[in-house]
């Protein structure tokens, strides 16, 4: 905020002082602009909710996975996060189930079908799926075979261990 010892006045009638900062500004209009295109705070709603209502829908039908929050008051409709409920899962050690997990990302992951899908760290084991509306609901839609196949492959695994 000075320059030379003195004040840079310059900063308080708009010249910048960092450009990569303008270029954060800059997207940040331009995702603006993109989300008042799909009906604003409303559509960014209905996405993240149409994505979640695919997980939610598949969780249904699908006996190894549910929500982790058993609520569905409390869910989040973004960073949607699940656990493992097969039996032979849950009566595996804490330390055996967060590699369990570990593992069934990572194999989702080496299959490009998904990223970033590991709970957090100090999150019961389990899968965290960002269904944010900047995820489109077909790719939620198409990830849900992987996430079956995934955990067919770790269980497999562990039957192979045993």
């Amino acid at each position: 905020m000075t320059k030379n010892g003195k004040i840079n006045e310059g900063i308080f009638i708009g010249e910048t002082i960092n450009t990569p900062s303008m270029l954060c500004v800059e997207d940040w209009l331009d995702t603006l602009t993109w989300a008042k295109s799909i009906g604003g705070l409303k559509g960014l709603v209905a996405r993240a909710d149409a994505n979640t209502k695919v997980l939610a829908d598949w969780a249904a039908t699908t006996p190894w996975v549910d929500f982790l929050a058993a609520d569905p008051a409390i869910r989040s409709n973004t960073s949607v996060c699940l656990k493992v409920v097969d039996p032979v899962v849950t009566r595996l050690s804490a330390d055996e189930q967060v590699a369990f997990a570990k593992a069934l990302a990572a194999l989702v992951e080496k299959e490009g079908a998904g990223f970033d899908l590991g709970h957090y760290r100090d999150a019961p084991a389990g899968l965290r799926i960002w269904c944010g509306a900047t995820v489109e609901t077909a790719d939620v839609e198409a990830l849900t075979p992987w996430l079956d196949w995934a955990f067919a492959e770790a269980k497999a695994s562990l039957a192979k261990a045993a």
